[in-house]
């Protein structure tokens, strides 16, 4: 966009709003507007006169929600609060962070007062900076080229250091500490456990937990005197640790009590010039932003090198972590929420129809004449009272919902059990507080009142061998729910900062002693919801020249049934993980293991696990790093047997996973030897996956679509493509096109101006991001091309999509040149006779069968379920349709498939309620809007989800016929039983598939 010429002066700006005495709702929007013309920049309603990416008062339309999340904001550049002159800028500032996430979590986050600018950036993974700037600022260049920066460039601002090059540079200056401490003699674990106290010390006066920057002014103290670092250092450590407010005084400067396991003594290592310079240099680092991990690292570092790997206290990837997190604990209670969330808006859709009826009854009353009014007055008032009881039931089982879930939160709990200082921990912990928090403002955004943050460090449970890497597990979880908050905008706990974890266990996590008769038994793990971690890897020959000749005949002893002698220490865990889940103590479980895990000995203990489980996740073999070397591991994912969870190996979804960690075919009973046939091959494709936001509303793509002519003399039709998910199936369609280059090479892509723009700003930022080098190198094409899809439906006219999870199977047909979304399957065949076939209870029986479940709703494959599907005989989808076109069965198949499309689309659109309008590109489809606001809202009730929902007598009666025309292409009698239909079709797939095995090797 073409940037104004100011129309202001910065003198005029800071004259008129230094004399302003407006309160802060009159002054906030013609501030703001101000300085757009001071800065030359566009006003909200310049730009974005709808309100949908810049505006102000975002959120306020909630219904019941307050006031709004920000007074201006611009997605993608900034939230902006308002507070009268001379107002606590700091509370603004946390309200604006309790919303970020609400506000799409723009990457800077603005505070004013009219007379003071706060700007605090917001980029994920780096270390927080903060301007602040005057109203007499204004008239400096520099500075006004700051708040320029918030309006048009805000990545001017980003900060030049992520987290974990802070991590890194603390760590280093660290290392140099423990060094020397070693090298004077002192024991390892005792450098470790006094090298962590003053982690902590430089964390919380970072974050105003030991006031006036009381840690550093004690070392700049010690400098001077270095014999009196000890004296010094242990009266701030007894102060810490004591209950006692008269005792936590540190030169007439009260400090809160820390307590909790860290401070638990005021044993200190004397230190000499050298190492408090070090300490000061380290001292003056964002210890706020701190990695909370680096608490393992300095660990390890404390620790003679023979002994860190029997310890699992090292540094651990995040997006590994977080690759076992994502599918044991944060997608399932994600989907938990957004059933809750559904149960809520359907109480809340509920007691606004009782408000409603109760509002036309009163004006109903109101038409009245006056003895009429009289007359029907307690009728009336009988009915109001039933409504508002109605109100008031469906309002408050909502609110009833949102507190079950909020309790379900509270109430989770994660075990790891070989935790190390706490990584694992750590994240699970964030995992489960992003999860209440987002869910939280959600349900403030449907009217229900918000709660603060309850879960907290009690959530996870830990058992580690070590007492030290114990202790730091307690402090790592502490220092991530402090941050947590402090980012979130809401108050750290205090008086005690660290309230002792005693959900974190020091013991050995395999076998218990008993102290007084030294029998061994097997250890008790405590109850939980899910487990996850990254055991200790131990080669079954090393095992007793780590661990000792008596602890592993008892470790022997103990597991004989479940694991054999010469497997990896690690299966050990995996066996118990898979008994908690064979009886049911927990839901899921998560491991990284050795990668030798998928052969051998190891492979037998997996193989045993899954009789009372199965896999519903693994990574088969990926880099790690452990102790500054790059390994590699295998991750894995237990659930019940039984478990609906689609699986996925390597990110991909297979059918199933054994116990080599390869995809397995189907478990069904009768079902278990079906194989793919030649016939269906190369039909059916599951959608590519995107890998970043190229899907754009059709106004947007209009907008492209009608652009002038590219460099390259081709519109942007050619890289324009309407998109279809899996709820434009089932429910109404979004109208949505995506941005699809397809495998054109990034300068090929840049001829397309304007999609292409779109795309280096939206998607790029995130895509160079990406683990996959592929995906950051190709950031501008989708993450899977589909091109085999585009290959197989060149020179059809439509083809066949369905969503590959849906309560109901369903097909329906798009267009030709419709991008399908990777949650939809499309099948690349355009006649009748194939759609009603797929459509059939044939192919609707066998799809349940071969298919996966989530949670209620079936699991539709290419592999799986199409292309083990047995067509009848010369009807069969390698056939063109054209080559079948006279065969009477299949003309009546494609008749009953065309009457139940026919009549399914008049019911969805019925010709009163829509109009059709030309799309702007030739030879698309009509678009189908409503005539009119009641035909728009009775249109949001028609989706083929309700009509299934109800089937009504003719849905039914068409389905029959369609059902009667299949059966009679098979050459069956059409009321067969379901097992009859399962087992014909699955003789036929063996016949089919033997046939051609044989044709194969001939």
């Amino acid at each position: 966009m073409t940037e104004l010429s100011p129309t202001l002066s910065a003198h005029a700006f800071v004259e008129k709003w230094g004399l302003s005495e407006l309160k802060e709702s009159a002054a906030a929007q013609e501030h703001f507007i101000d300085l757009c013309h001071l800065l030359g920049e566009p006003t909200p309603a310049d730009i974005d006169p709808k309100g949908e990416f810049y505006c102000f008062e975002r959120g306020a339309a909630k219904e019941g929600g307050g006031d709004g999340w920000a007074d201006v904001w611009k997605r993608g550049h900034f939230g902006w609060e308002y507070k009268g002159k001379k107002k606590n800028l700091t509370k603004a500032q946390d309200q604006l962070r309790q919303y970020a996430v609400a506000l799409e979590s723009p990457p800077l986050l603005v505070v004013c007062d009219t007379d003071r600018f706060i700007i605090t950036t917001n980029f994920t993974n780096t270390v927080q900076e903060r301007y602040e700037l005057s109203l007499e600022d204004l008239l400096d260049a520099d500075k006004r080229a700051i708040l320029k920066a918030v309006f048009s460039d805000p990545d001017r601002l980003k900060p030049g250091k992520t987290r974990q090059a802070l991590t890194e540079e603390a760590a280093g200056e660290f290392a140099v500490l423990a060094k020397r401490l070693r090298e004077r003699g002192h024991e390892p674990e005792r450098v470790a456990h006094f090298v962590n106290r003053l982690v902590f010390c430089m964390f919380a006066e970072d974050v105003d937990l030991l006031p006036n920057k009381m840690f550093q002014r004690m070392l700049e103290a010690s400098l001077r005197y270095p014999d009196s670092f000890a004296d010094n250092a242990k009266k701030l450590f007894r102060a810490m640790r004591s209950q006692d407010p008269k005792n936590r005084n540190i030169d007439f400067t009260p400090i809160y009590w820390f307590n909790g396991g860290l401070f638990d003594s005021d044993d200190v290592l004397p230190l000499e010039k050298t190492d408090i310079k070090n300490l000061l240099a380290a001292a003056k680092l964002v210890w706020s932003e701190i990695d909370p991990s680096i608490l393992g690292t300095l660990f390890e570092r404390g620790l003679d090198p023979d002994k860190r790997s029997q310890l699992g206290a090292h540094y651990t990837d995040r997006d590994k972590i977080m690759m076992i997190l994502d599918p044991v604990i944060k997608e399932p209670l994600e989907a938990e929420w957004a059933g809750t969330k559904a149960a809520i808006e359907d109480e809340l859709e509920k007691a606004e129809s009782s408000r409603a009826k109760m509002k036309a009854l009163g004006e109903a009353a109101a038409a009245l004449e006056k003895d009429e009014a009289k007359a029907s007055e307690a009728k009336r008032r009988a009915e109001v009272t039933q409504l508002k009881k109605a109100e008031t039931r469906h309002m408050n089982r909502a609110q009833k919902r949102m507190s079950m879930f909020r309790d379900r939160l509270r109430n989770f709990r994660v075990l790891d059990p070989a935790c190390g200082s706490g990584n694992f921990l750590y994240l699970a912990l964030l995992t489960l507080k992003d999860i209440e928090h987002r869910a939280n403002l959600e349900a403030e955004t449907l009217g229900l009142y918000r709660e603060n943050p309850r879960v907290g460090p009690e959530s996870v449970l830990g058992i580690e061998i070590n007492p030290y890497a114990a202790e730091l597990a307690r402090v790592s979880v502490w220092i991530g729910e402090i941050q947590w908050m402090r980012k979130n905008g809401f108050s750290a706990n205090t008086n005690p900062v660290l309230r002792p974890l005693d959900t974190i266990e020091n013991a050995d996590a395999l076998v218990a002693v008993d102290p007084e008769t030294g029998e061994w038994t097997e250890k008790d793990w405590p109850e939980a919801d899910v487990i996850v971690g990254n055991p200790p890897f131990l080669g079954g020959k090393l095992l007793r020249s780590y661990l000792g000749d008596n602890h592993i005949d008892n470790l022997f002893s103990i597991y004989r049934n479940r694991v054999r002698p010469e497997a990896d220490l690690v299966t050990y865990w995996i066996a118990k993980g898979a008994a908690a889940i064979g009886v049911k103590a927990v839901d899921r479980v998560g491991f990284v293991t050795t990668n030798s895990i998928r052969g051998g000995a190891n492979r037998e203990v997996v193989k045993q696990a899954l009789k009372t489980s199965r896999l519903f996740m693994a990574w088969d073999d990926e880099p790690w790093v452990v102790d500054g070397a790059a390994v590699r591991v295998s991750m894995v994912g237990l659930e019940e047997a039984s478990g609906i969870t689609p699986a996925t190996l390597d990110g991909v979804a297979v059918a199933g996973i054994s116990s080599d960690l390869t995809a397995s075919g189907v478990d069904c009973v009768d079902l278990t030897n079906a194989k793919p046939v030649l016939t269906n091959k190369g039909i059916a494709f599951q959608g590519p996956v995107k890998v970043g936001q190229f899907n754009i509303d059709g106004e947007k793509a209009r907008e492209l679509l009608k652009a002038p002519l590219n460099p390259n003399g081709q519109t942007n039709e050619a890289v324009l493509r309407p998109w279809s998910n899996g709820m434009d199936i089932v429910r109404r369609p979004s109208g949505q096109w995506i941005i699809e280059f397809g495998e054109l090479e990034e300068a090929e892509a840049a001829l397309f101006e304007l999609p292409f723009e779109y795309v280096r700003r939206e998607i790029r930022p995130i895509r160079i991001e990406n683990r996959d080098a592929q995906r950051r190198m190709y950031w501008w094409r989708l993450g899977r091309s589909g091109s085999a899809l585009k290959r197989a439906s060149t020179g059809l006219e439509r083809i066949i999509i369905t969503p590959r999870v849906s309560k109901y199977r369903l097909f329906t047909w798009a267009p030709r040149r419709t991008l399908p979304d990777s949650a939809v399957v499309a099948i690349a065949r355009d006649d009748d006779t194939t759609f009603g076939i797929l459509h059939s209870r044939f192919h609707e029986l066998w799809s349940l069968r071969m298919g996966t479940s989530l949670e209620d709703r079936p699991r539709y494959t290419p592999t799986t379920t199409f292309e083990t599907f047995p067509f009848p005989e010369g009807l069969t989808p390698n056939i063109p349709a054209a080559d079948y076109a006279d065969d009477p069965r299949a003309q009546k198949i494609a008749a009953a498939a065309a009457r139940l499309n026919e009549l399914r689309e008049n019911w969805l659109n019925p010709p009163d309620l829509v109009r059709r309008v030309p799309e702007v590109v030739e030879g698309y489809p009509d678009r189908i809007l409503p005539v009119d606001e009641a035909a728009e809202k009775e249109l949001k009730k028609r989706t083929l989800t309700k009509l299934y929902n109800a089937r009504p007598a003719w849905l039914d009666h068409a389905h029959q016929a369609l059902d009667e025309a299949v059966a009679e292409a098979y050459g069956w009698p059409v009321d067969l039983s379901e097992d009859d239909i399962l087992a014909r079709l699955f003789a036929l797939n063996q016949e089919r598939a033997k046939a051609e095995a044989k044709a194969g090797k001939a």
